[in-house]
């Protein structure tokens, strides 16, 4: 009988699940949606469990595994989720043990970060790459490091969190409730205040803001390089502590242009010493690099189920 691993990655403005058969590079289905206007946890697992339910349903096989990527802080040992920075009524839910309880397979977690950092290391750009970072930067900024072929965690499931790193204190306010964090400036929704605020106006995207510097708008410009310099200096302390392989950037924001990544990779060269290796580089896989890293998990969750029933 066929067996099957469901990806699932639950984002701050999209959702999407993929279903894959063993030993395949290839998706057997996918599906995405966007996430409803003004929704909360218990619409958003709705609406991934009709996904996945859609998917199994036109598919046959047997589900072995499901891997989960999830879009903020969770606690992976015990698969709970601890919250979401965007969406409300997440807090403290046993994500992984609802799934198990669905589904009647064994299931992982972790964030997304740490899920996309493990499926560009096995899938993508950082193929053959002993230790690397991977920085997603969206709706928000995240981090997951690969260090040694493994996930580094950190002692409470946090490590990776470079978007917080708060670089001005008279920066404007984060999320996360501190002032200045590389977040604040350099994420796609703030690109995209920034703008307005220069401006005296309303309704500029990251997208929209990226184009307009591309075409030498002065404005749009300074923009962008504030958003770029913030986060390569983030870059620039973590090749400092960890002298990193490579960094890759995933999230809609690594597909800015030229103005964006030339005022990166200089900021992230100007943090390190001069010894040190910066390799900046794009993400292979693009939006799917959470969905890939679900797959790794969730291969691995399977064969170490295989392992222990064999002894």
């Amino acid at each position: 009988m066929t067996l099957l691993y469901l990806a699932l990655d639950f984002g701050g403005t999209k959702h999407a699940a993929g279903l894959i058969e063993r030993g395949s590079r290839h998706w057997l289905g996918k599906r995405q949606v966007l996430a409803p206007p003004g929704s909360d946890g218990v619409t958003d697992r709705r609406v991934m469990f009709e996904l996945a339910d859609d998917l199994l349903a036109s598919h046959p096989g047997k589900l072995a595994a499901i891997g989960v990527s999830f879009g903020g802080p969770v606690d992976w040992k015990s698969g709970r989720v601890i919250l979401s920075h965007h969406v409300p009524g997440w807090e403290d839910t046993p994500l992984v043990e609802m799934l198990r309880e669905r589904y009647r397979v064994p299931a992982i977690m972790d964030n997304d970060a740490n899920v996309a950092a493990l499926g560009e290391w096995r899938f993508g750009a950082g193929q053959g790459c002993e230790s690397l970072l991977y920085i997603t930067v969206s709706t928000g900024i995240g981090g997951g490091w690969v260090l040694g072929g493994q996930i580094y965690r950190g002692a409470d499931s946090m490590a990776g969190e470079i978007g917080h790193l708060a670089i001005d204190p008279n920066g404007p306010e984060c999320v996360c409730g501190k002032r200045g964090c590389v977040e604040a400036i350099g994420s796609g929704t703030n690109i995209g205040r920034a703008m307005n605020e220069r401006r005296g106006e309303t309704g500029w995207t990251g997208a929209e803001v990226n184009r307009a510097a591309e075409a030498g708008d002065p404005q749009a410009i300074a923009v962008m390089e504030s958003a770029a310099r913030a986060l390569g200096i983030g870059i620039g302390y973590a090749i400092t502590l960890m002298n990193l392989g490579q960094v890759l950037i995933g999230g809609g924001v690594a597909g800015a242009g030229q103005v964006w990544w030339r005022t990166l990779r200089a900021a992230a060269a100007s943090y390190v010493l001069p010894q040190m290796r910066v390799e900046i580089i794009p993400a292979a896989l693009g939006g799917e690099s959470p969905l890939w890293g679900a797959v790794a998990g969730a291969e691995a969750l399977a064969e170490r189920a295989v392992d222990e029933v064999n002894g």
